[in-house]
């Protein structure tokens, strides 16, 4: 299977190369500085707005794991042209989504991001995530799945193996706690890019 990680060299993105490589998958970085790249992983050079259909259509799998820390707004932008540039290909676009968009009422109509104790300061980030979410929701012709983390999504943490799925709503463990490390997530990745168990939805993890 040949995938491609959009982002390769952030920490979301490091850790699911890893574990792709790890399981012997095919794997290509896409990074705007190949330099960053320094495990022998094969390199596209490029921002995400200069990818084209013909770089990624012979991929069976793109990754989205793009981080934007000044104008967030660049993620809907850039889900925009990944959508515009996969429409009509094989290639399925699996992107690395934010938890403030997870539901936190089963009518689906209160978004974590929307709730009084929600940090103000992630309230951009999270809105422009939440609409990159509902960009891939409204398309016709697109292989979509939209990963999202526990509220507490750690660089840091430790790798278990293991992981609970869950749908759109946010869920906690049995202490009230939402929570996965980066390399629990990245196996939960892995595992949807080689099951593609989750076609056009989005679905969360959680330990």
């Amino acid at each position: 299977m040949k995938v491609a990680i959009l982002g390769a060299n952030g920490k979301a993105g490091s850790a699911i190369l890893k574990e792709a490589k790890k399981r012997g998958l095919e794997v290509t970085a896409i990074v705007r500085n190949a330099a960053t790249i320094t495990d022998g992983t094969p390199v596209i050079e490029k921002d995400v707005y200069h990818l084209t259909t013909d770089d990624i259509k012979d991929f069976d799998v793109l990754v989205s794991a793009l981080g934007f820390w000044g104008d967030v707004s660049e993620f809907t932008g850039s889900t925009k042209h990944l959508i515009d540039i996969v429409e009509n290909q094989k290639t399925r676009l699996l992107t690395v989504g934010g938890a403030g968009s997870l539901y936190v009422n089963p009518e689906h109509t209160l978004r974590l991001s929307e709730t009084p104790d929600f940090p103000e300061a992630f309230q951009p980030l999270a809105t422009a995530m939440g609409k990159g979410l509902d960009l891939l929701k409204e398309t016709k012709n697109v292989h979509w799945t939209y990963l999202s983390p526990a509220a507490e999504f750690d660089a840091e943490g430790a790798t278990t193996g293991s992981y609970v799925i869950a749908g759109e709503e946010l869920e906690t463990d049995k202490d009230g706690k939402s929570y996965i490390s980066y390399n629990d997530y990245a196996i939960a990745m892995v595992d949807e890019i080689e099951k593609n168990a989750h076609p056009n939805q989005r679905f969360s993890v959680h330990q």
